[in-house]
């Protein structure tokens, strides 16, 4: 079973590649993925440099101009990256016998956001209020993206894994009012003229659904009750109406047209597209405990049409975030059963906090996995986890 470790270029900076990489080795990994490109977050690492650190958006390494100098958009570059991390990583990766994976986030970018607010995403009243999160519709995006993918993979990687390739889930800091999972669904699809665009040409009446969600995120904030229950595709149709679910729909086709881009991008450039299903994080993120239904049967709520994607993309990662075991299984065997015999699946398990607390634990959850029909187990991640918590990847690998 292929494994790997993912990394961030903080803990090489803190630990040396070659210390990283000898820890790495003793639990039995055959590979790391390290984020090449990441985003800005404020993490408590608890054997860092720091023992609280924080990222920033953009890339560990100098963007090509000719990939980037005739785009509206570009990635920042993060400090340190002309001391080249990750071409020291491969070669240090190469000399082990160990893969090489580069962990890309692709359309969670605040600077680029801020910088361009017109490439985030439009809610149905018309704010942009998610600088975080770009739209995969908007062409300057969907060039970026593409350019970005290339720029990874020129890195020497044996794969891209992309990170946040399709829609984001709906997300805020603070909210008083009551609003139920298919509110804050509605609440958080895109309207911009992009995503208007690509409905209207998919024979959606987009303007409707809009007002349509409209009327509804608007009436419960005015203090109608929310709505309960999970998104369902039945239950939204009976409390939005049928064009509101048909736009939802419409906007897996901006996604798999660019996933589609992407990875014969990064095919032209020699590698190989792992594509990440954050359906999984969406729903156990938190606490190891996800919502009834399954992963698989839920990410069309970002955008993802599994099926689709089964025959472009070669690779796919699921995030298996559950406590239990036969959770995983039940996730890992309906990702299978949508995208088909052929992708390779790989599922990521964290090795602590919040969802493994044991050896054992781990241990069960790697078999579940594999047993459901996963290729690979991957484990998320080396500078968030303790090192008694890491130490139960080489009993789970065994």
């Amino acid at each position: 079973m292929d494994s790997a470790l993912y990394v961030f270029v903080e803990d090489l900076r803190a630990e040396g590649v070659r210390g990283l990489l000898d820890r790495a080795s003793t639990y039995g990994v055959r590979g790391v993925a390290v984020a090449a490109a990441y985003h800005q977050a404020r993490d408590v690492t608890p054997h860092g440099a720091t023992r609280l650190t924080l990222r920033g958006d953009g890339v560990h390494f100098p963007p090509p101009e000719d990939l980037f100098g005739g785009l509206r958009l570009a990635p920042p570059v993060q400090p340190g990256a002309d001391d080249r991390p990750v071409e020291e990583l491969r070669a240090a990766c190469a000399e082990r016998g160990m893969r090489l994976h580069g962990w890309t986030v692709f359309l969670r970018n605040a600077a680029i956001g801020l910088a361009c607010p017109d490439v985030t995403v439009e809610n149905c009243f018309g704010d942009r209020g998610a600088p975080t999160d770009l739209c995969p519709a908007h062409p300057d995006v969907r060039a970026y993206a593409v350019a970005l993918a290339r720029a990874v993979a020129r890195q020497g990687v044996d794969t891209v894994v992309a990170e946040s390739l399709h829609f984001a889930p709906f997300g805020y800091e603070r909210c008083s009012v009551p609003l139920g999972p298919m509110d804050a669904f509605l609440f958080g699809l895109c309207f911009c003229p992009h995503c208007m665009s690509r409905a209207a040409d998919l024979g959606v009446n987009a303007e409707t659904a809009r007002q349509e969600c409209a009327r509804i995120v608007g009436g419960v904030l005015d203090g109608d009750p929310p709505a309960e229950g999970e998104v369902t595709r039945a239950a939204l149709t009976a409390y939005a109406g049928p064009e509101a679910v048909a736009y939802a729909r419409a906007r897996s086709e901006s996604v798999t047209s660019l996933v589609g881009e992407v990875a014969a991008a990064v095919t032209a450039e020699g590698a190989r597209l792992t594509f990440t299903d954050a359906t999984g994080a969406a729903k156990g993120y938190a606490h190891g405990l996800p919502s009834a239904g399954l992963a698989a049967h839920d990410s069309w709520q970002l955008g993802i049409d599994l099926v689709a994607l089964g025959d472009i993309v070669p690779s796919f990662a699921v995030l298996g975030y559950a406590r239990d075991p036969a959770r995983i299984a039940d996730d890992v065997a309906a990702y299978r059963r949508s995208i088909g015999k052929n992708p390779e699946l790989r599922v990521v398990l964290r090795p602590g906090a919040p969802d493994t607390d044991s050896a054992d634990r781990l241990a069960a959850k790697v078999r579940a996995a594999r047993t459901a029909g996963a290729g690979a187990a991957d484990f998320h991640a080396y500078g968030l986890a303790s090192f008694d918590a890491l130490a139960r990847i080489t009993g789970a690998l065994a």
